[in-house]
């Protein structure tokens, strides 16, 4: 007789950890700290799960999720907007942080979203400078903006000043990202590779390097859909509806 497979869902918030077993209706809460989450993971691993879902907050769980990993543990980070279909479709309606990590658990046994590595510190660290970068060129682009549609007579106090500060900082952010990546032989042959194809150059290949580690291990199609880029079926009977691309779920 198998054993029956444990699914394990926690709910992240800023504070604390909600943690649901798919075989039980309890949850237990830990605090969103280190000596929260060493408990946490402690008391996950003795439950043997098939898979740990976490939703992606935009990086209250990513401590939990790398000392999961760490462990050994099969831990799966997922698209909240996935999980919220999975719930209306299950009937469940309300909630509660309680609720939403019974939820993640059923999830993770009925769905079984695909485990795969999370980003190491170095490669989270650079996923931040690069959002930081992204942020700083939004804000370039906006101050611009505002010296192009003002009155030549009367221009905005400060703004450039602000928009030599904005370049000095994305310049330094760019030397940073670059050095980065020249330290690391695997990372520094990755970019010499994508550079060599037409059209890419400094800025894409760091991103593609930072968002997409996958690339180069999945096939075409995965990271197609992965990224958003692929087209997908929306046929019914004999109605051929309109491709549409949607982003990979989880």
């Amino acid at each position: 007789m198998t054993e029956e497979a444990v699914g394990v869902g926690v709910d992240v918030a800023k504070n604390t950890l909600d943690v649901a077993v798919s075989n039980s209706k309890e949850t237990r809460q830990f605090e969103n700290d280190h000596e929260g989450i060493t408990s946490a993971v402690r008391y996950i691993a003795g439950l043997r799960p098939a898979r740990i879902i976490l939703e992606a907050t935009g990086h209250f769980e990513m401590p939990l999720a790398a000392a999961l990993q760490a462990s050994r543990l099969p831990v799966v980070i997922v698209n909240p907007r996935q999980v919220r279909d999975f719930a209306r479709a299950t009937g469940v309606l309300a909630k509660t942080d309680s609720i939403d990590a019974r939820i993640l658990a059923l999830f993770g046994l009925q769905v079984k979203p695909e485990v795969r590595l999370l980003p190491d510190q170095k490669a989270r660290e650079m996923s931040n400078l690069l959002a930081r970068r992204r942020q700083l060129i939004e804000m370039l682009t906006a101050e611009h903006n505002r010296l192009l549609q003002a009155d030549d007579s009367i221009r905005p106090p400060g703004i450039e000043i602000h928009i030599q500060w904005l370049e000095e900082a994305i310049s330094t952010i760019n030397d940073d990202l670059d050095c980065q990546i020249r330290s690391s032989p695997s990372w520094c042959e990755k970019d010499n590779l994508l550079k060599s194809v037409p059209g890419v150059g400094k800025v894409v290949s760091t991103t593609l390097l930072i968002e997409l580690p996958e690339l180069g291990q999945i096939n075409r199609r995965k990271i197609a859909a992965l990224v958003g880029v692929a087209p997908l079926n929306h046929d019914s009977g004999i109605m051929r509806g309109k491709r549409t691309v949607w982003g990979w779920p989880g």
